[in-house]
């Protein structure tokens, strides 16, 4: 069972406020290093009531070492559920549903950046901005670092064209360690959860398709998170310049690493929600799919009228082009 947080109320300019309270779902794995830095900062956020729910993916390090010190120092705030080792997809989809719906807000956590203090108050102001009672998320840029916090770059820079239902099916920017989601969001995604996950390409792009499809996403493109470059990272933005970072994205579509994952996951998706998609938006993927199915010339036809896109004119090329030879 878990424990619900408490409201703790906060004074300001005369007025009492209740802060939200955000249950934090946080995956470890050999992630000893950075872990006293990154749950500090999640201790330190700012106007807001948090829970940390953490699930260790099989750590061989002194990663439940260190997450058992951290839980005997914030009791009220860490829940620790160690596990076998399943993979970070699947641990975050498992912490998906061990979630507790007794919770305004939800945020996904990586085990080695830092969050700024304002983090998730900044989140919750624009989602609260929104229209209620729909699936709404936050995403942000992130200031990218080395292993000691220094600056990199920011990135996604702001972004050209809408987060979108058109943009989530075949690119990824929101970055799942900066995602705020609502309670309506997590129950979304809970009421479908895929029966296997071998077709999804990671949470944080299931949750953007199925934000965009039935709710609304925010783009913040001020940073909220300090995210750090290391060899040990699962996932994460390139630091490379343009023309290496291209070279090696087009290698791994012909070589096949990342063949058809795209088109295998929009298959999964219509699976799931095609009793609940909008009509146009379920047109427009049966579409793109049955086209994707057909000869050369078919596919050629349709992705020079395709409505799908990717943010960068280079991105939307290279989308057009593997389209093209059927390695989506």
């Amino acid at each position: 069972m878990y424990k619900t947080v408490h409201h703790i109320w906060s004074y300001k300019e005369g007025i009492i406020l209740k802060r939200p309270n955000v249950q934090i779902l946080l995956s470890t794995y050999n992630g000893a290093a950075y872990l006293d830095e990154q749950v500090e900062s999640l201790i330190n956020q700012k106007d807001v009531n948090i829970q940390i729910l953490v699930r260790d993916d099989g750590s061989t390090d002194d990663t439940v070492t260190k997450l058992n010190a951290l839980k005997q120092r914030y009791p009220q705030q860490i829940i620790l559920s160690p596990e076998s080792n399943v993979g970070v997809i699947a641990s975050f989809f498992d912490l998906i549903q061990k979630a507790s719906e007794n919770f305004e807000f939800y945020a996904f956590c990586d085990q080695d950046d830092v969050w700024m203090p304002n983090k998730l108050s900044q989140a919750i102001a624009l989602l609260k901005a929104k229209d209620g009672g729909q699936p709404l998320m936050y995403c942000s840029a992130t200031q990218m670092v080395s292993q000691t916090l220094e600056p990199l770059k920011v990135w996604p820079a702001d972004l050209a064209r809408p987060l979108s239902f058109y943009n989530a099916l075949i690119e990824n920017v929101c970055v799942g360690c900066t995602m705020v989601i609502n309670k309506e969001t997590l129950q979304l995604v809970k009421k479908r959860m895929p029966a296997s996950l071998k077709n999804i390409i990671m949470h944080d792009w299931w949750i953007y398709l199925c934000v965009s499809s039935f709710g609304e996403v925010v783009f913040d493109p001020k940073p909220s998170i300090l995210y750090r470059q290391h060899q040990n990272n699962v996932l994460g933005g390139s630091t490379d310049g343009w023309v290496s970072t291209w070279k090696k994205r087009w290698s791994r579509f012909v070589k096949g690493k990342n063949r058809y994952i795209l088109s295998k996951q929009a298959r999964q998706f219509i699976q799931l929600y095609r009793q609940e998609l909008p009509r146009q938006l379920y047109t427009d993927l049966d579409c793109f799919l049955q086209n994707y199915q057909s000869g050369l010339f078919t596919r050629v036809q349709y992705i020079f009228r395709t409505p799908f896109y990717r943010q960068s004119l280079l991105d939307n090329l290279i989308y057009k082009l593997v389209f093209i030879l059927g390695k989506l």
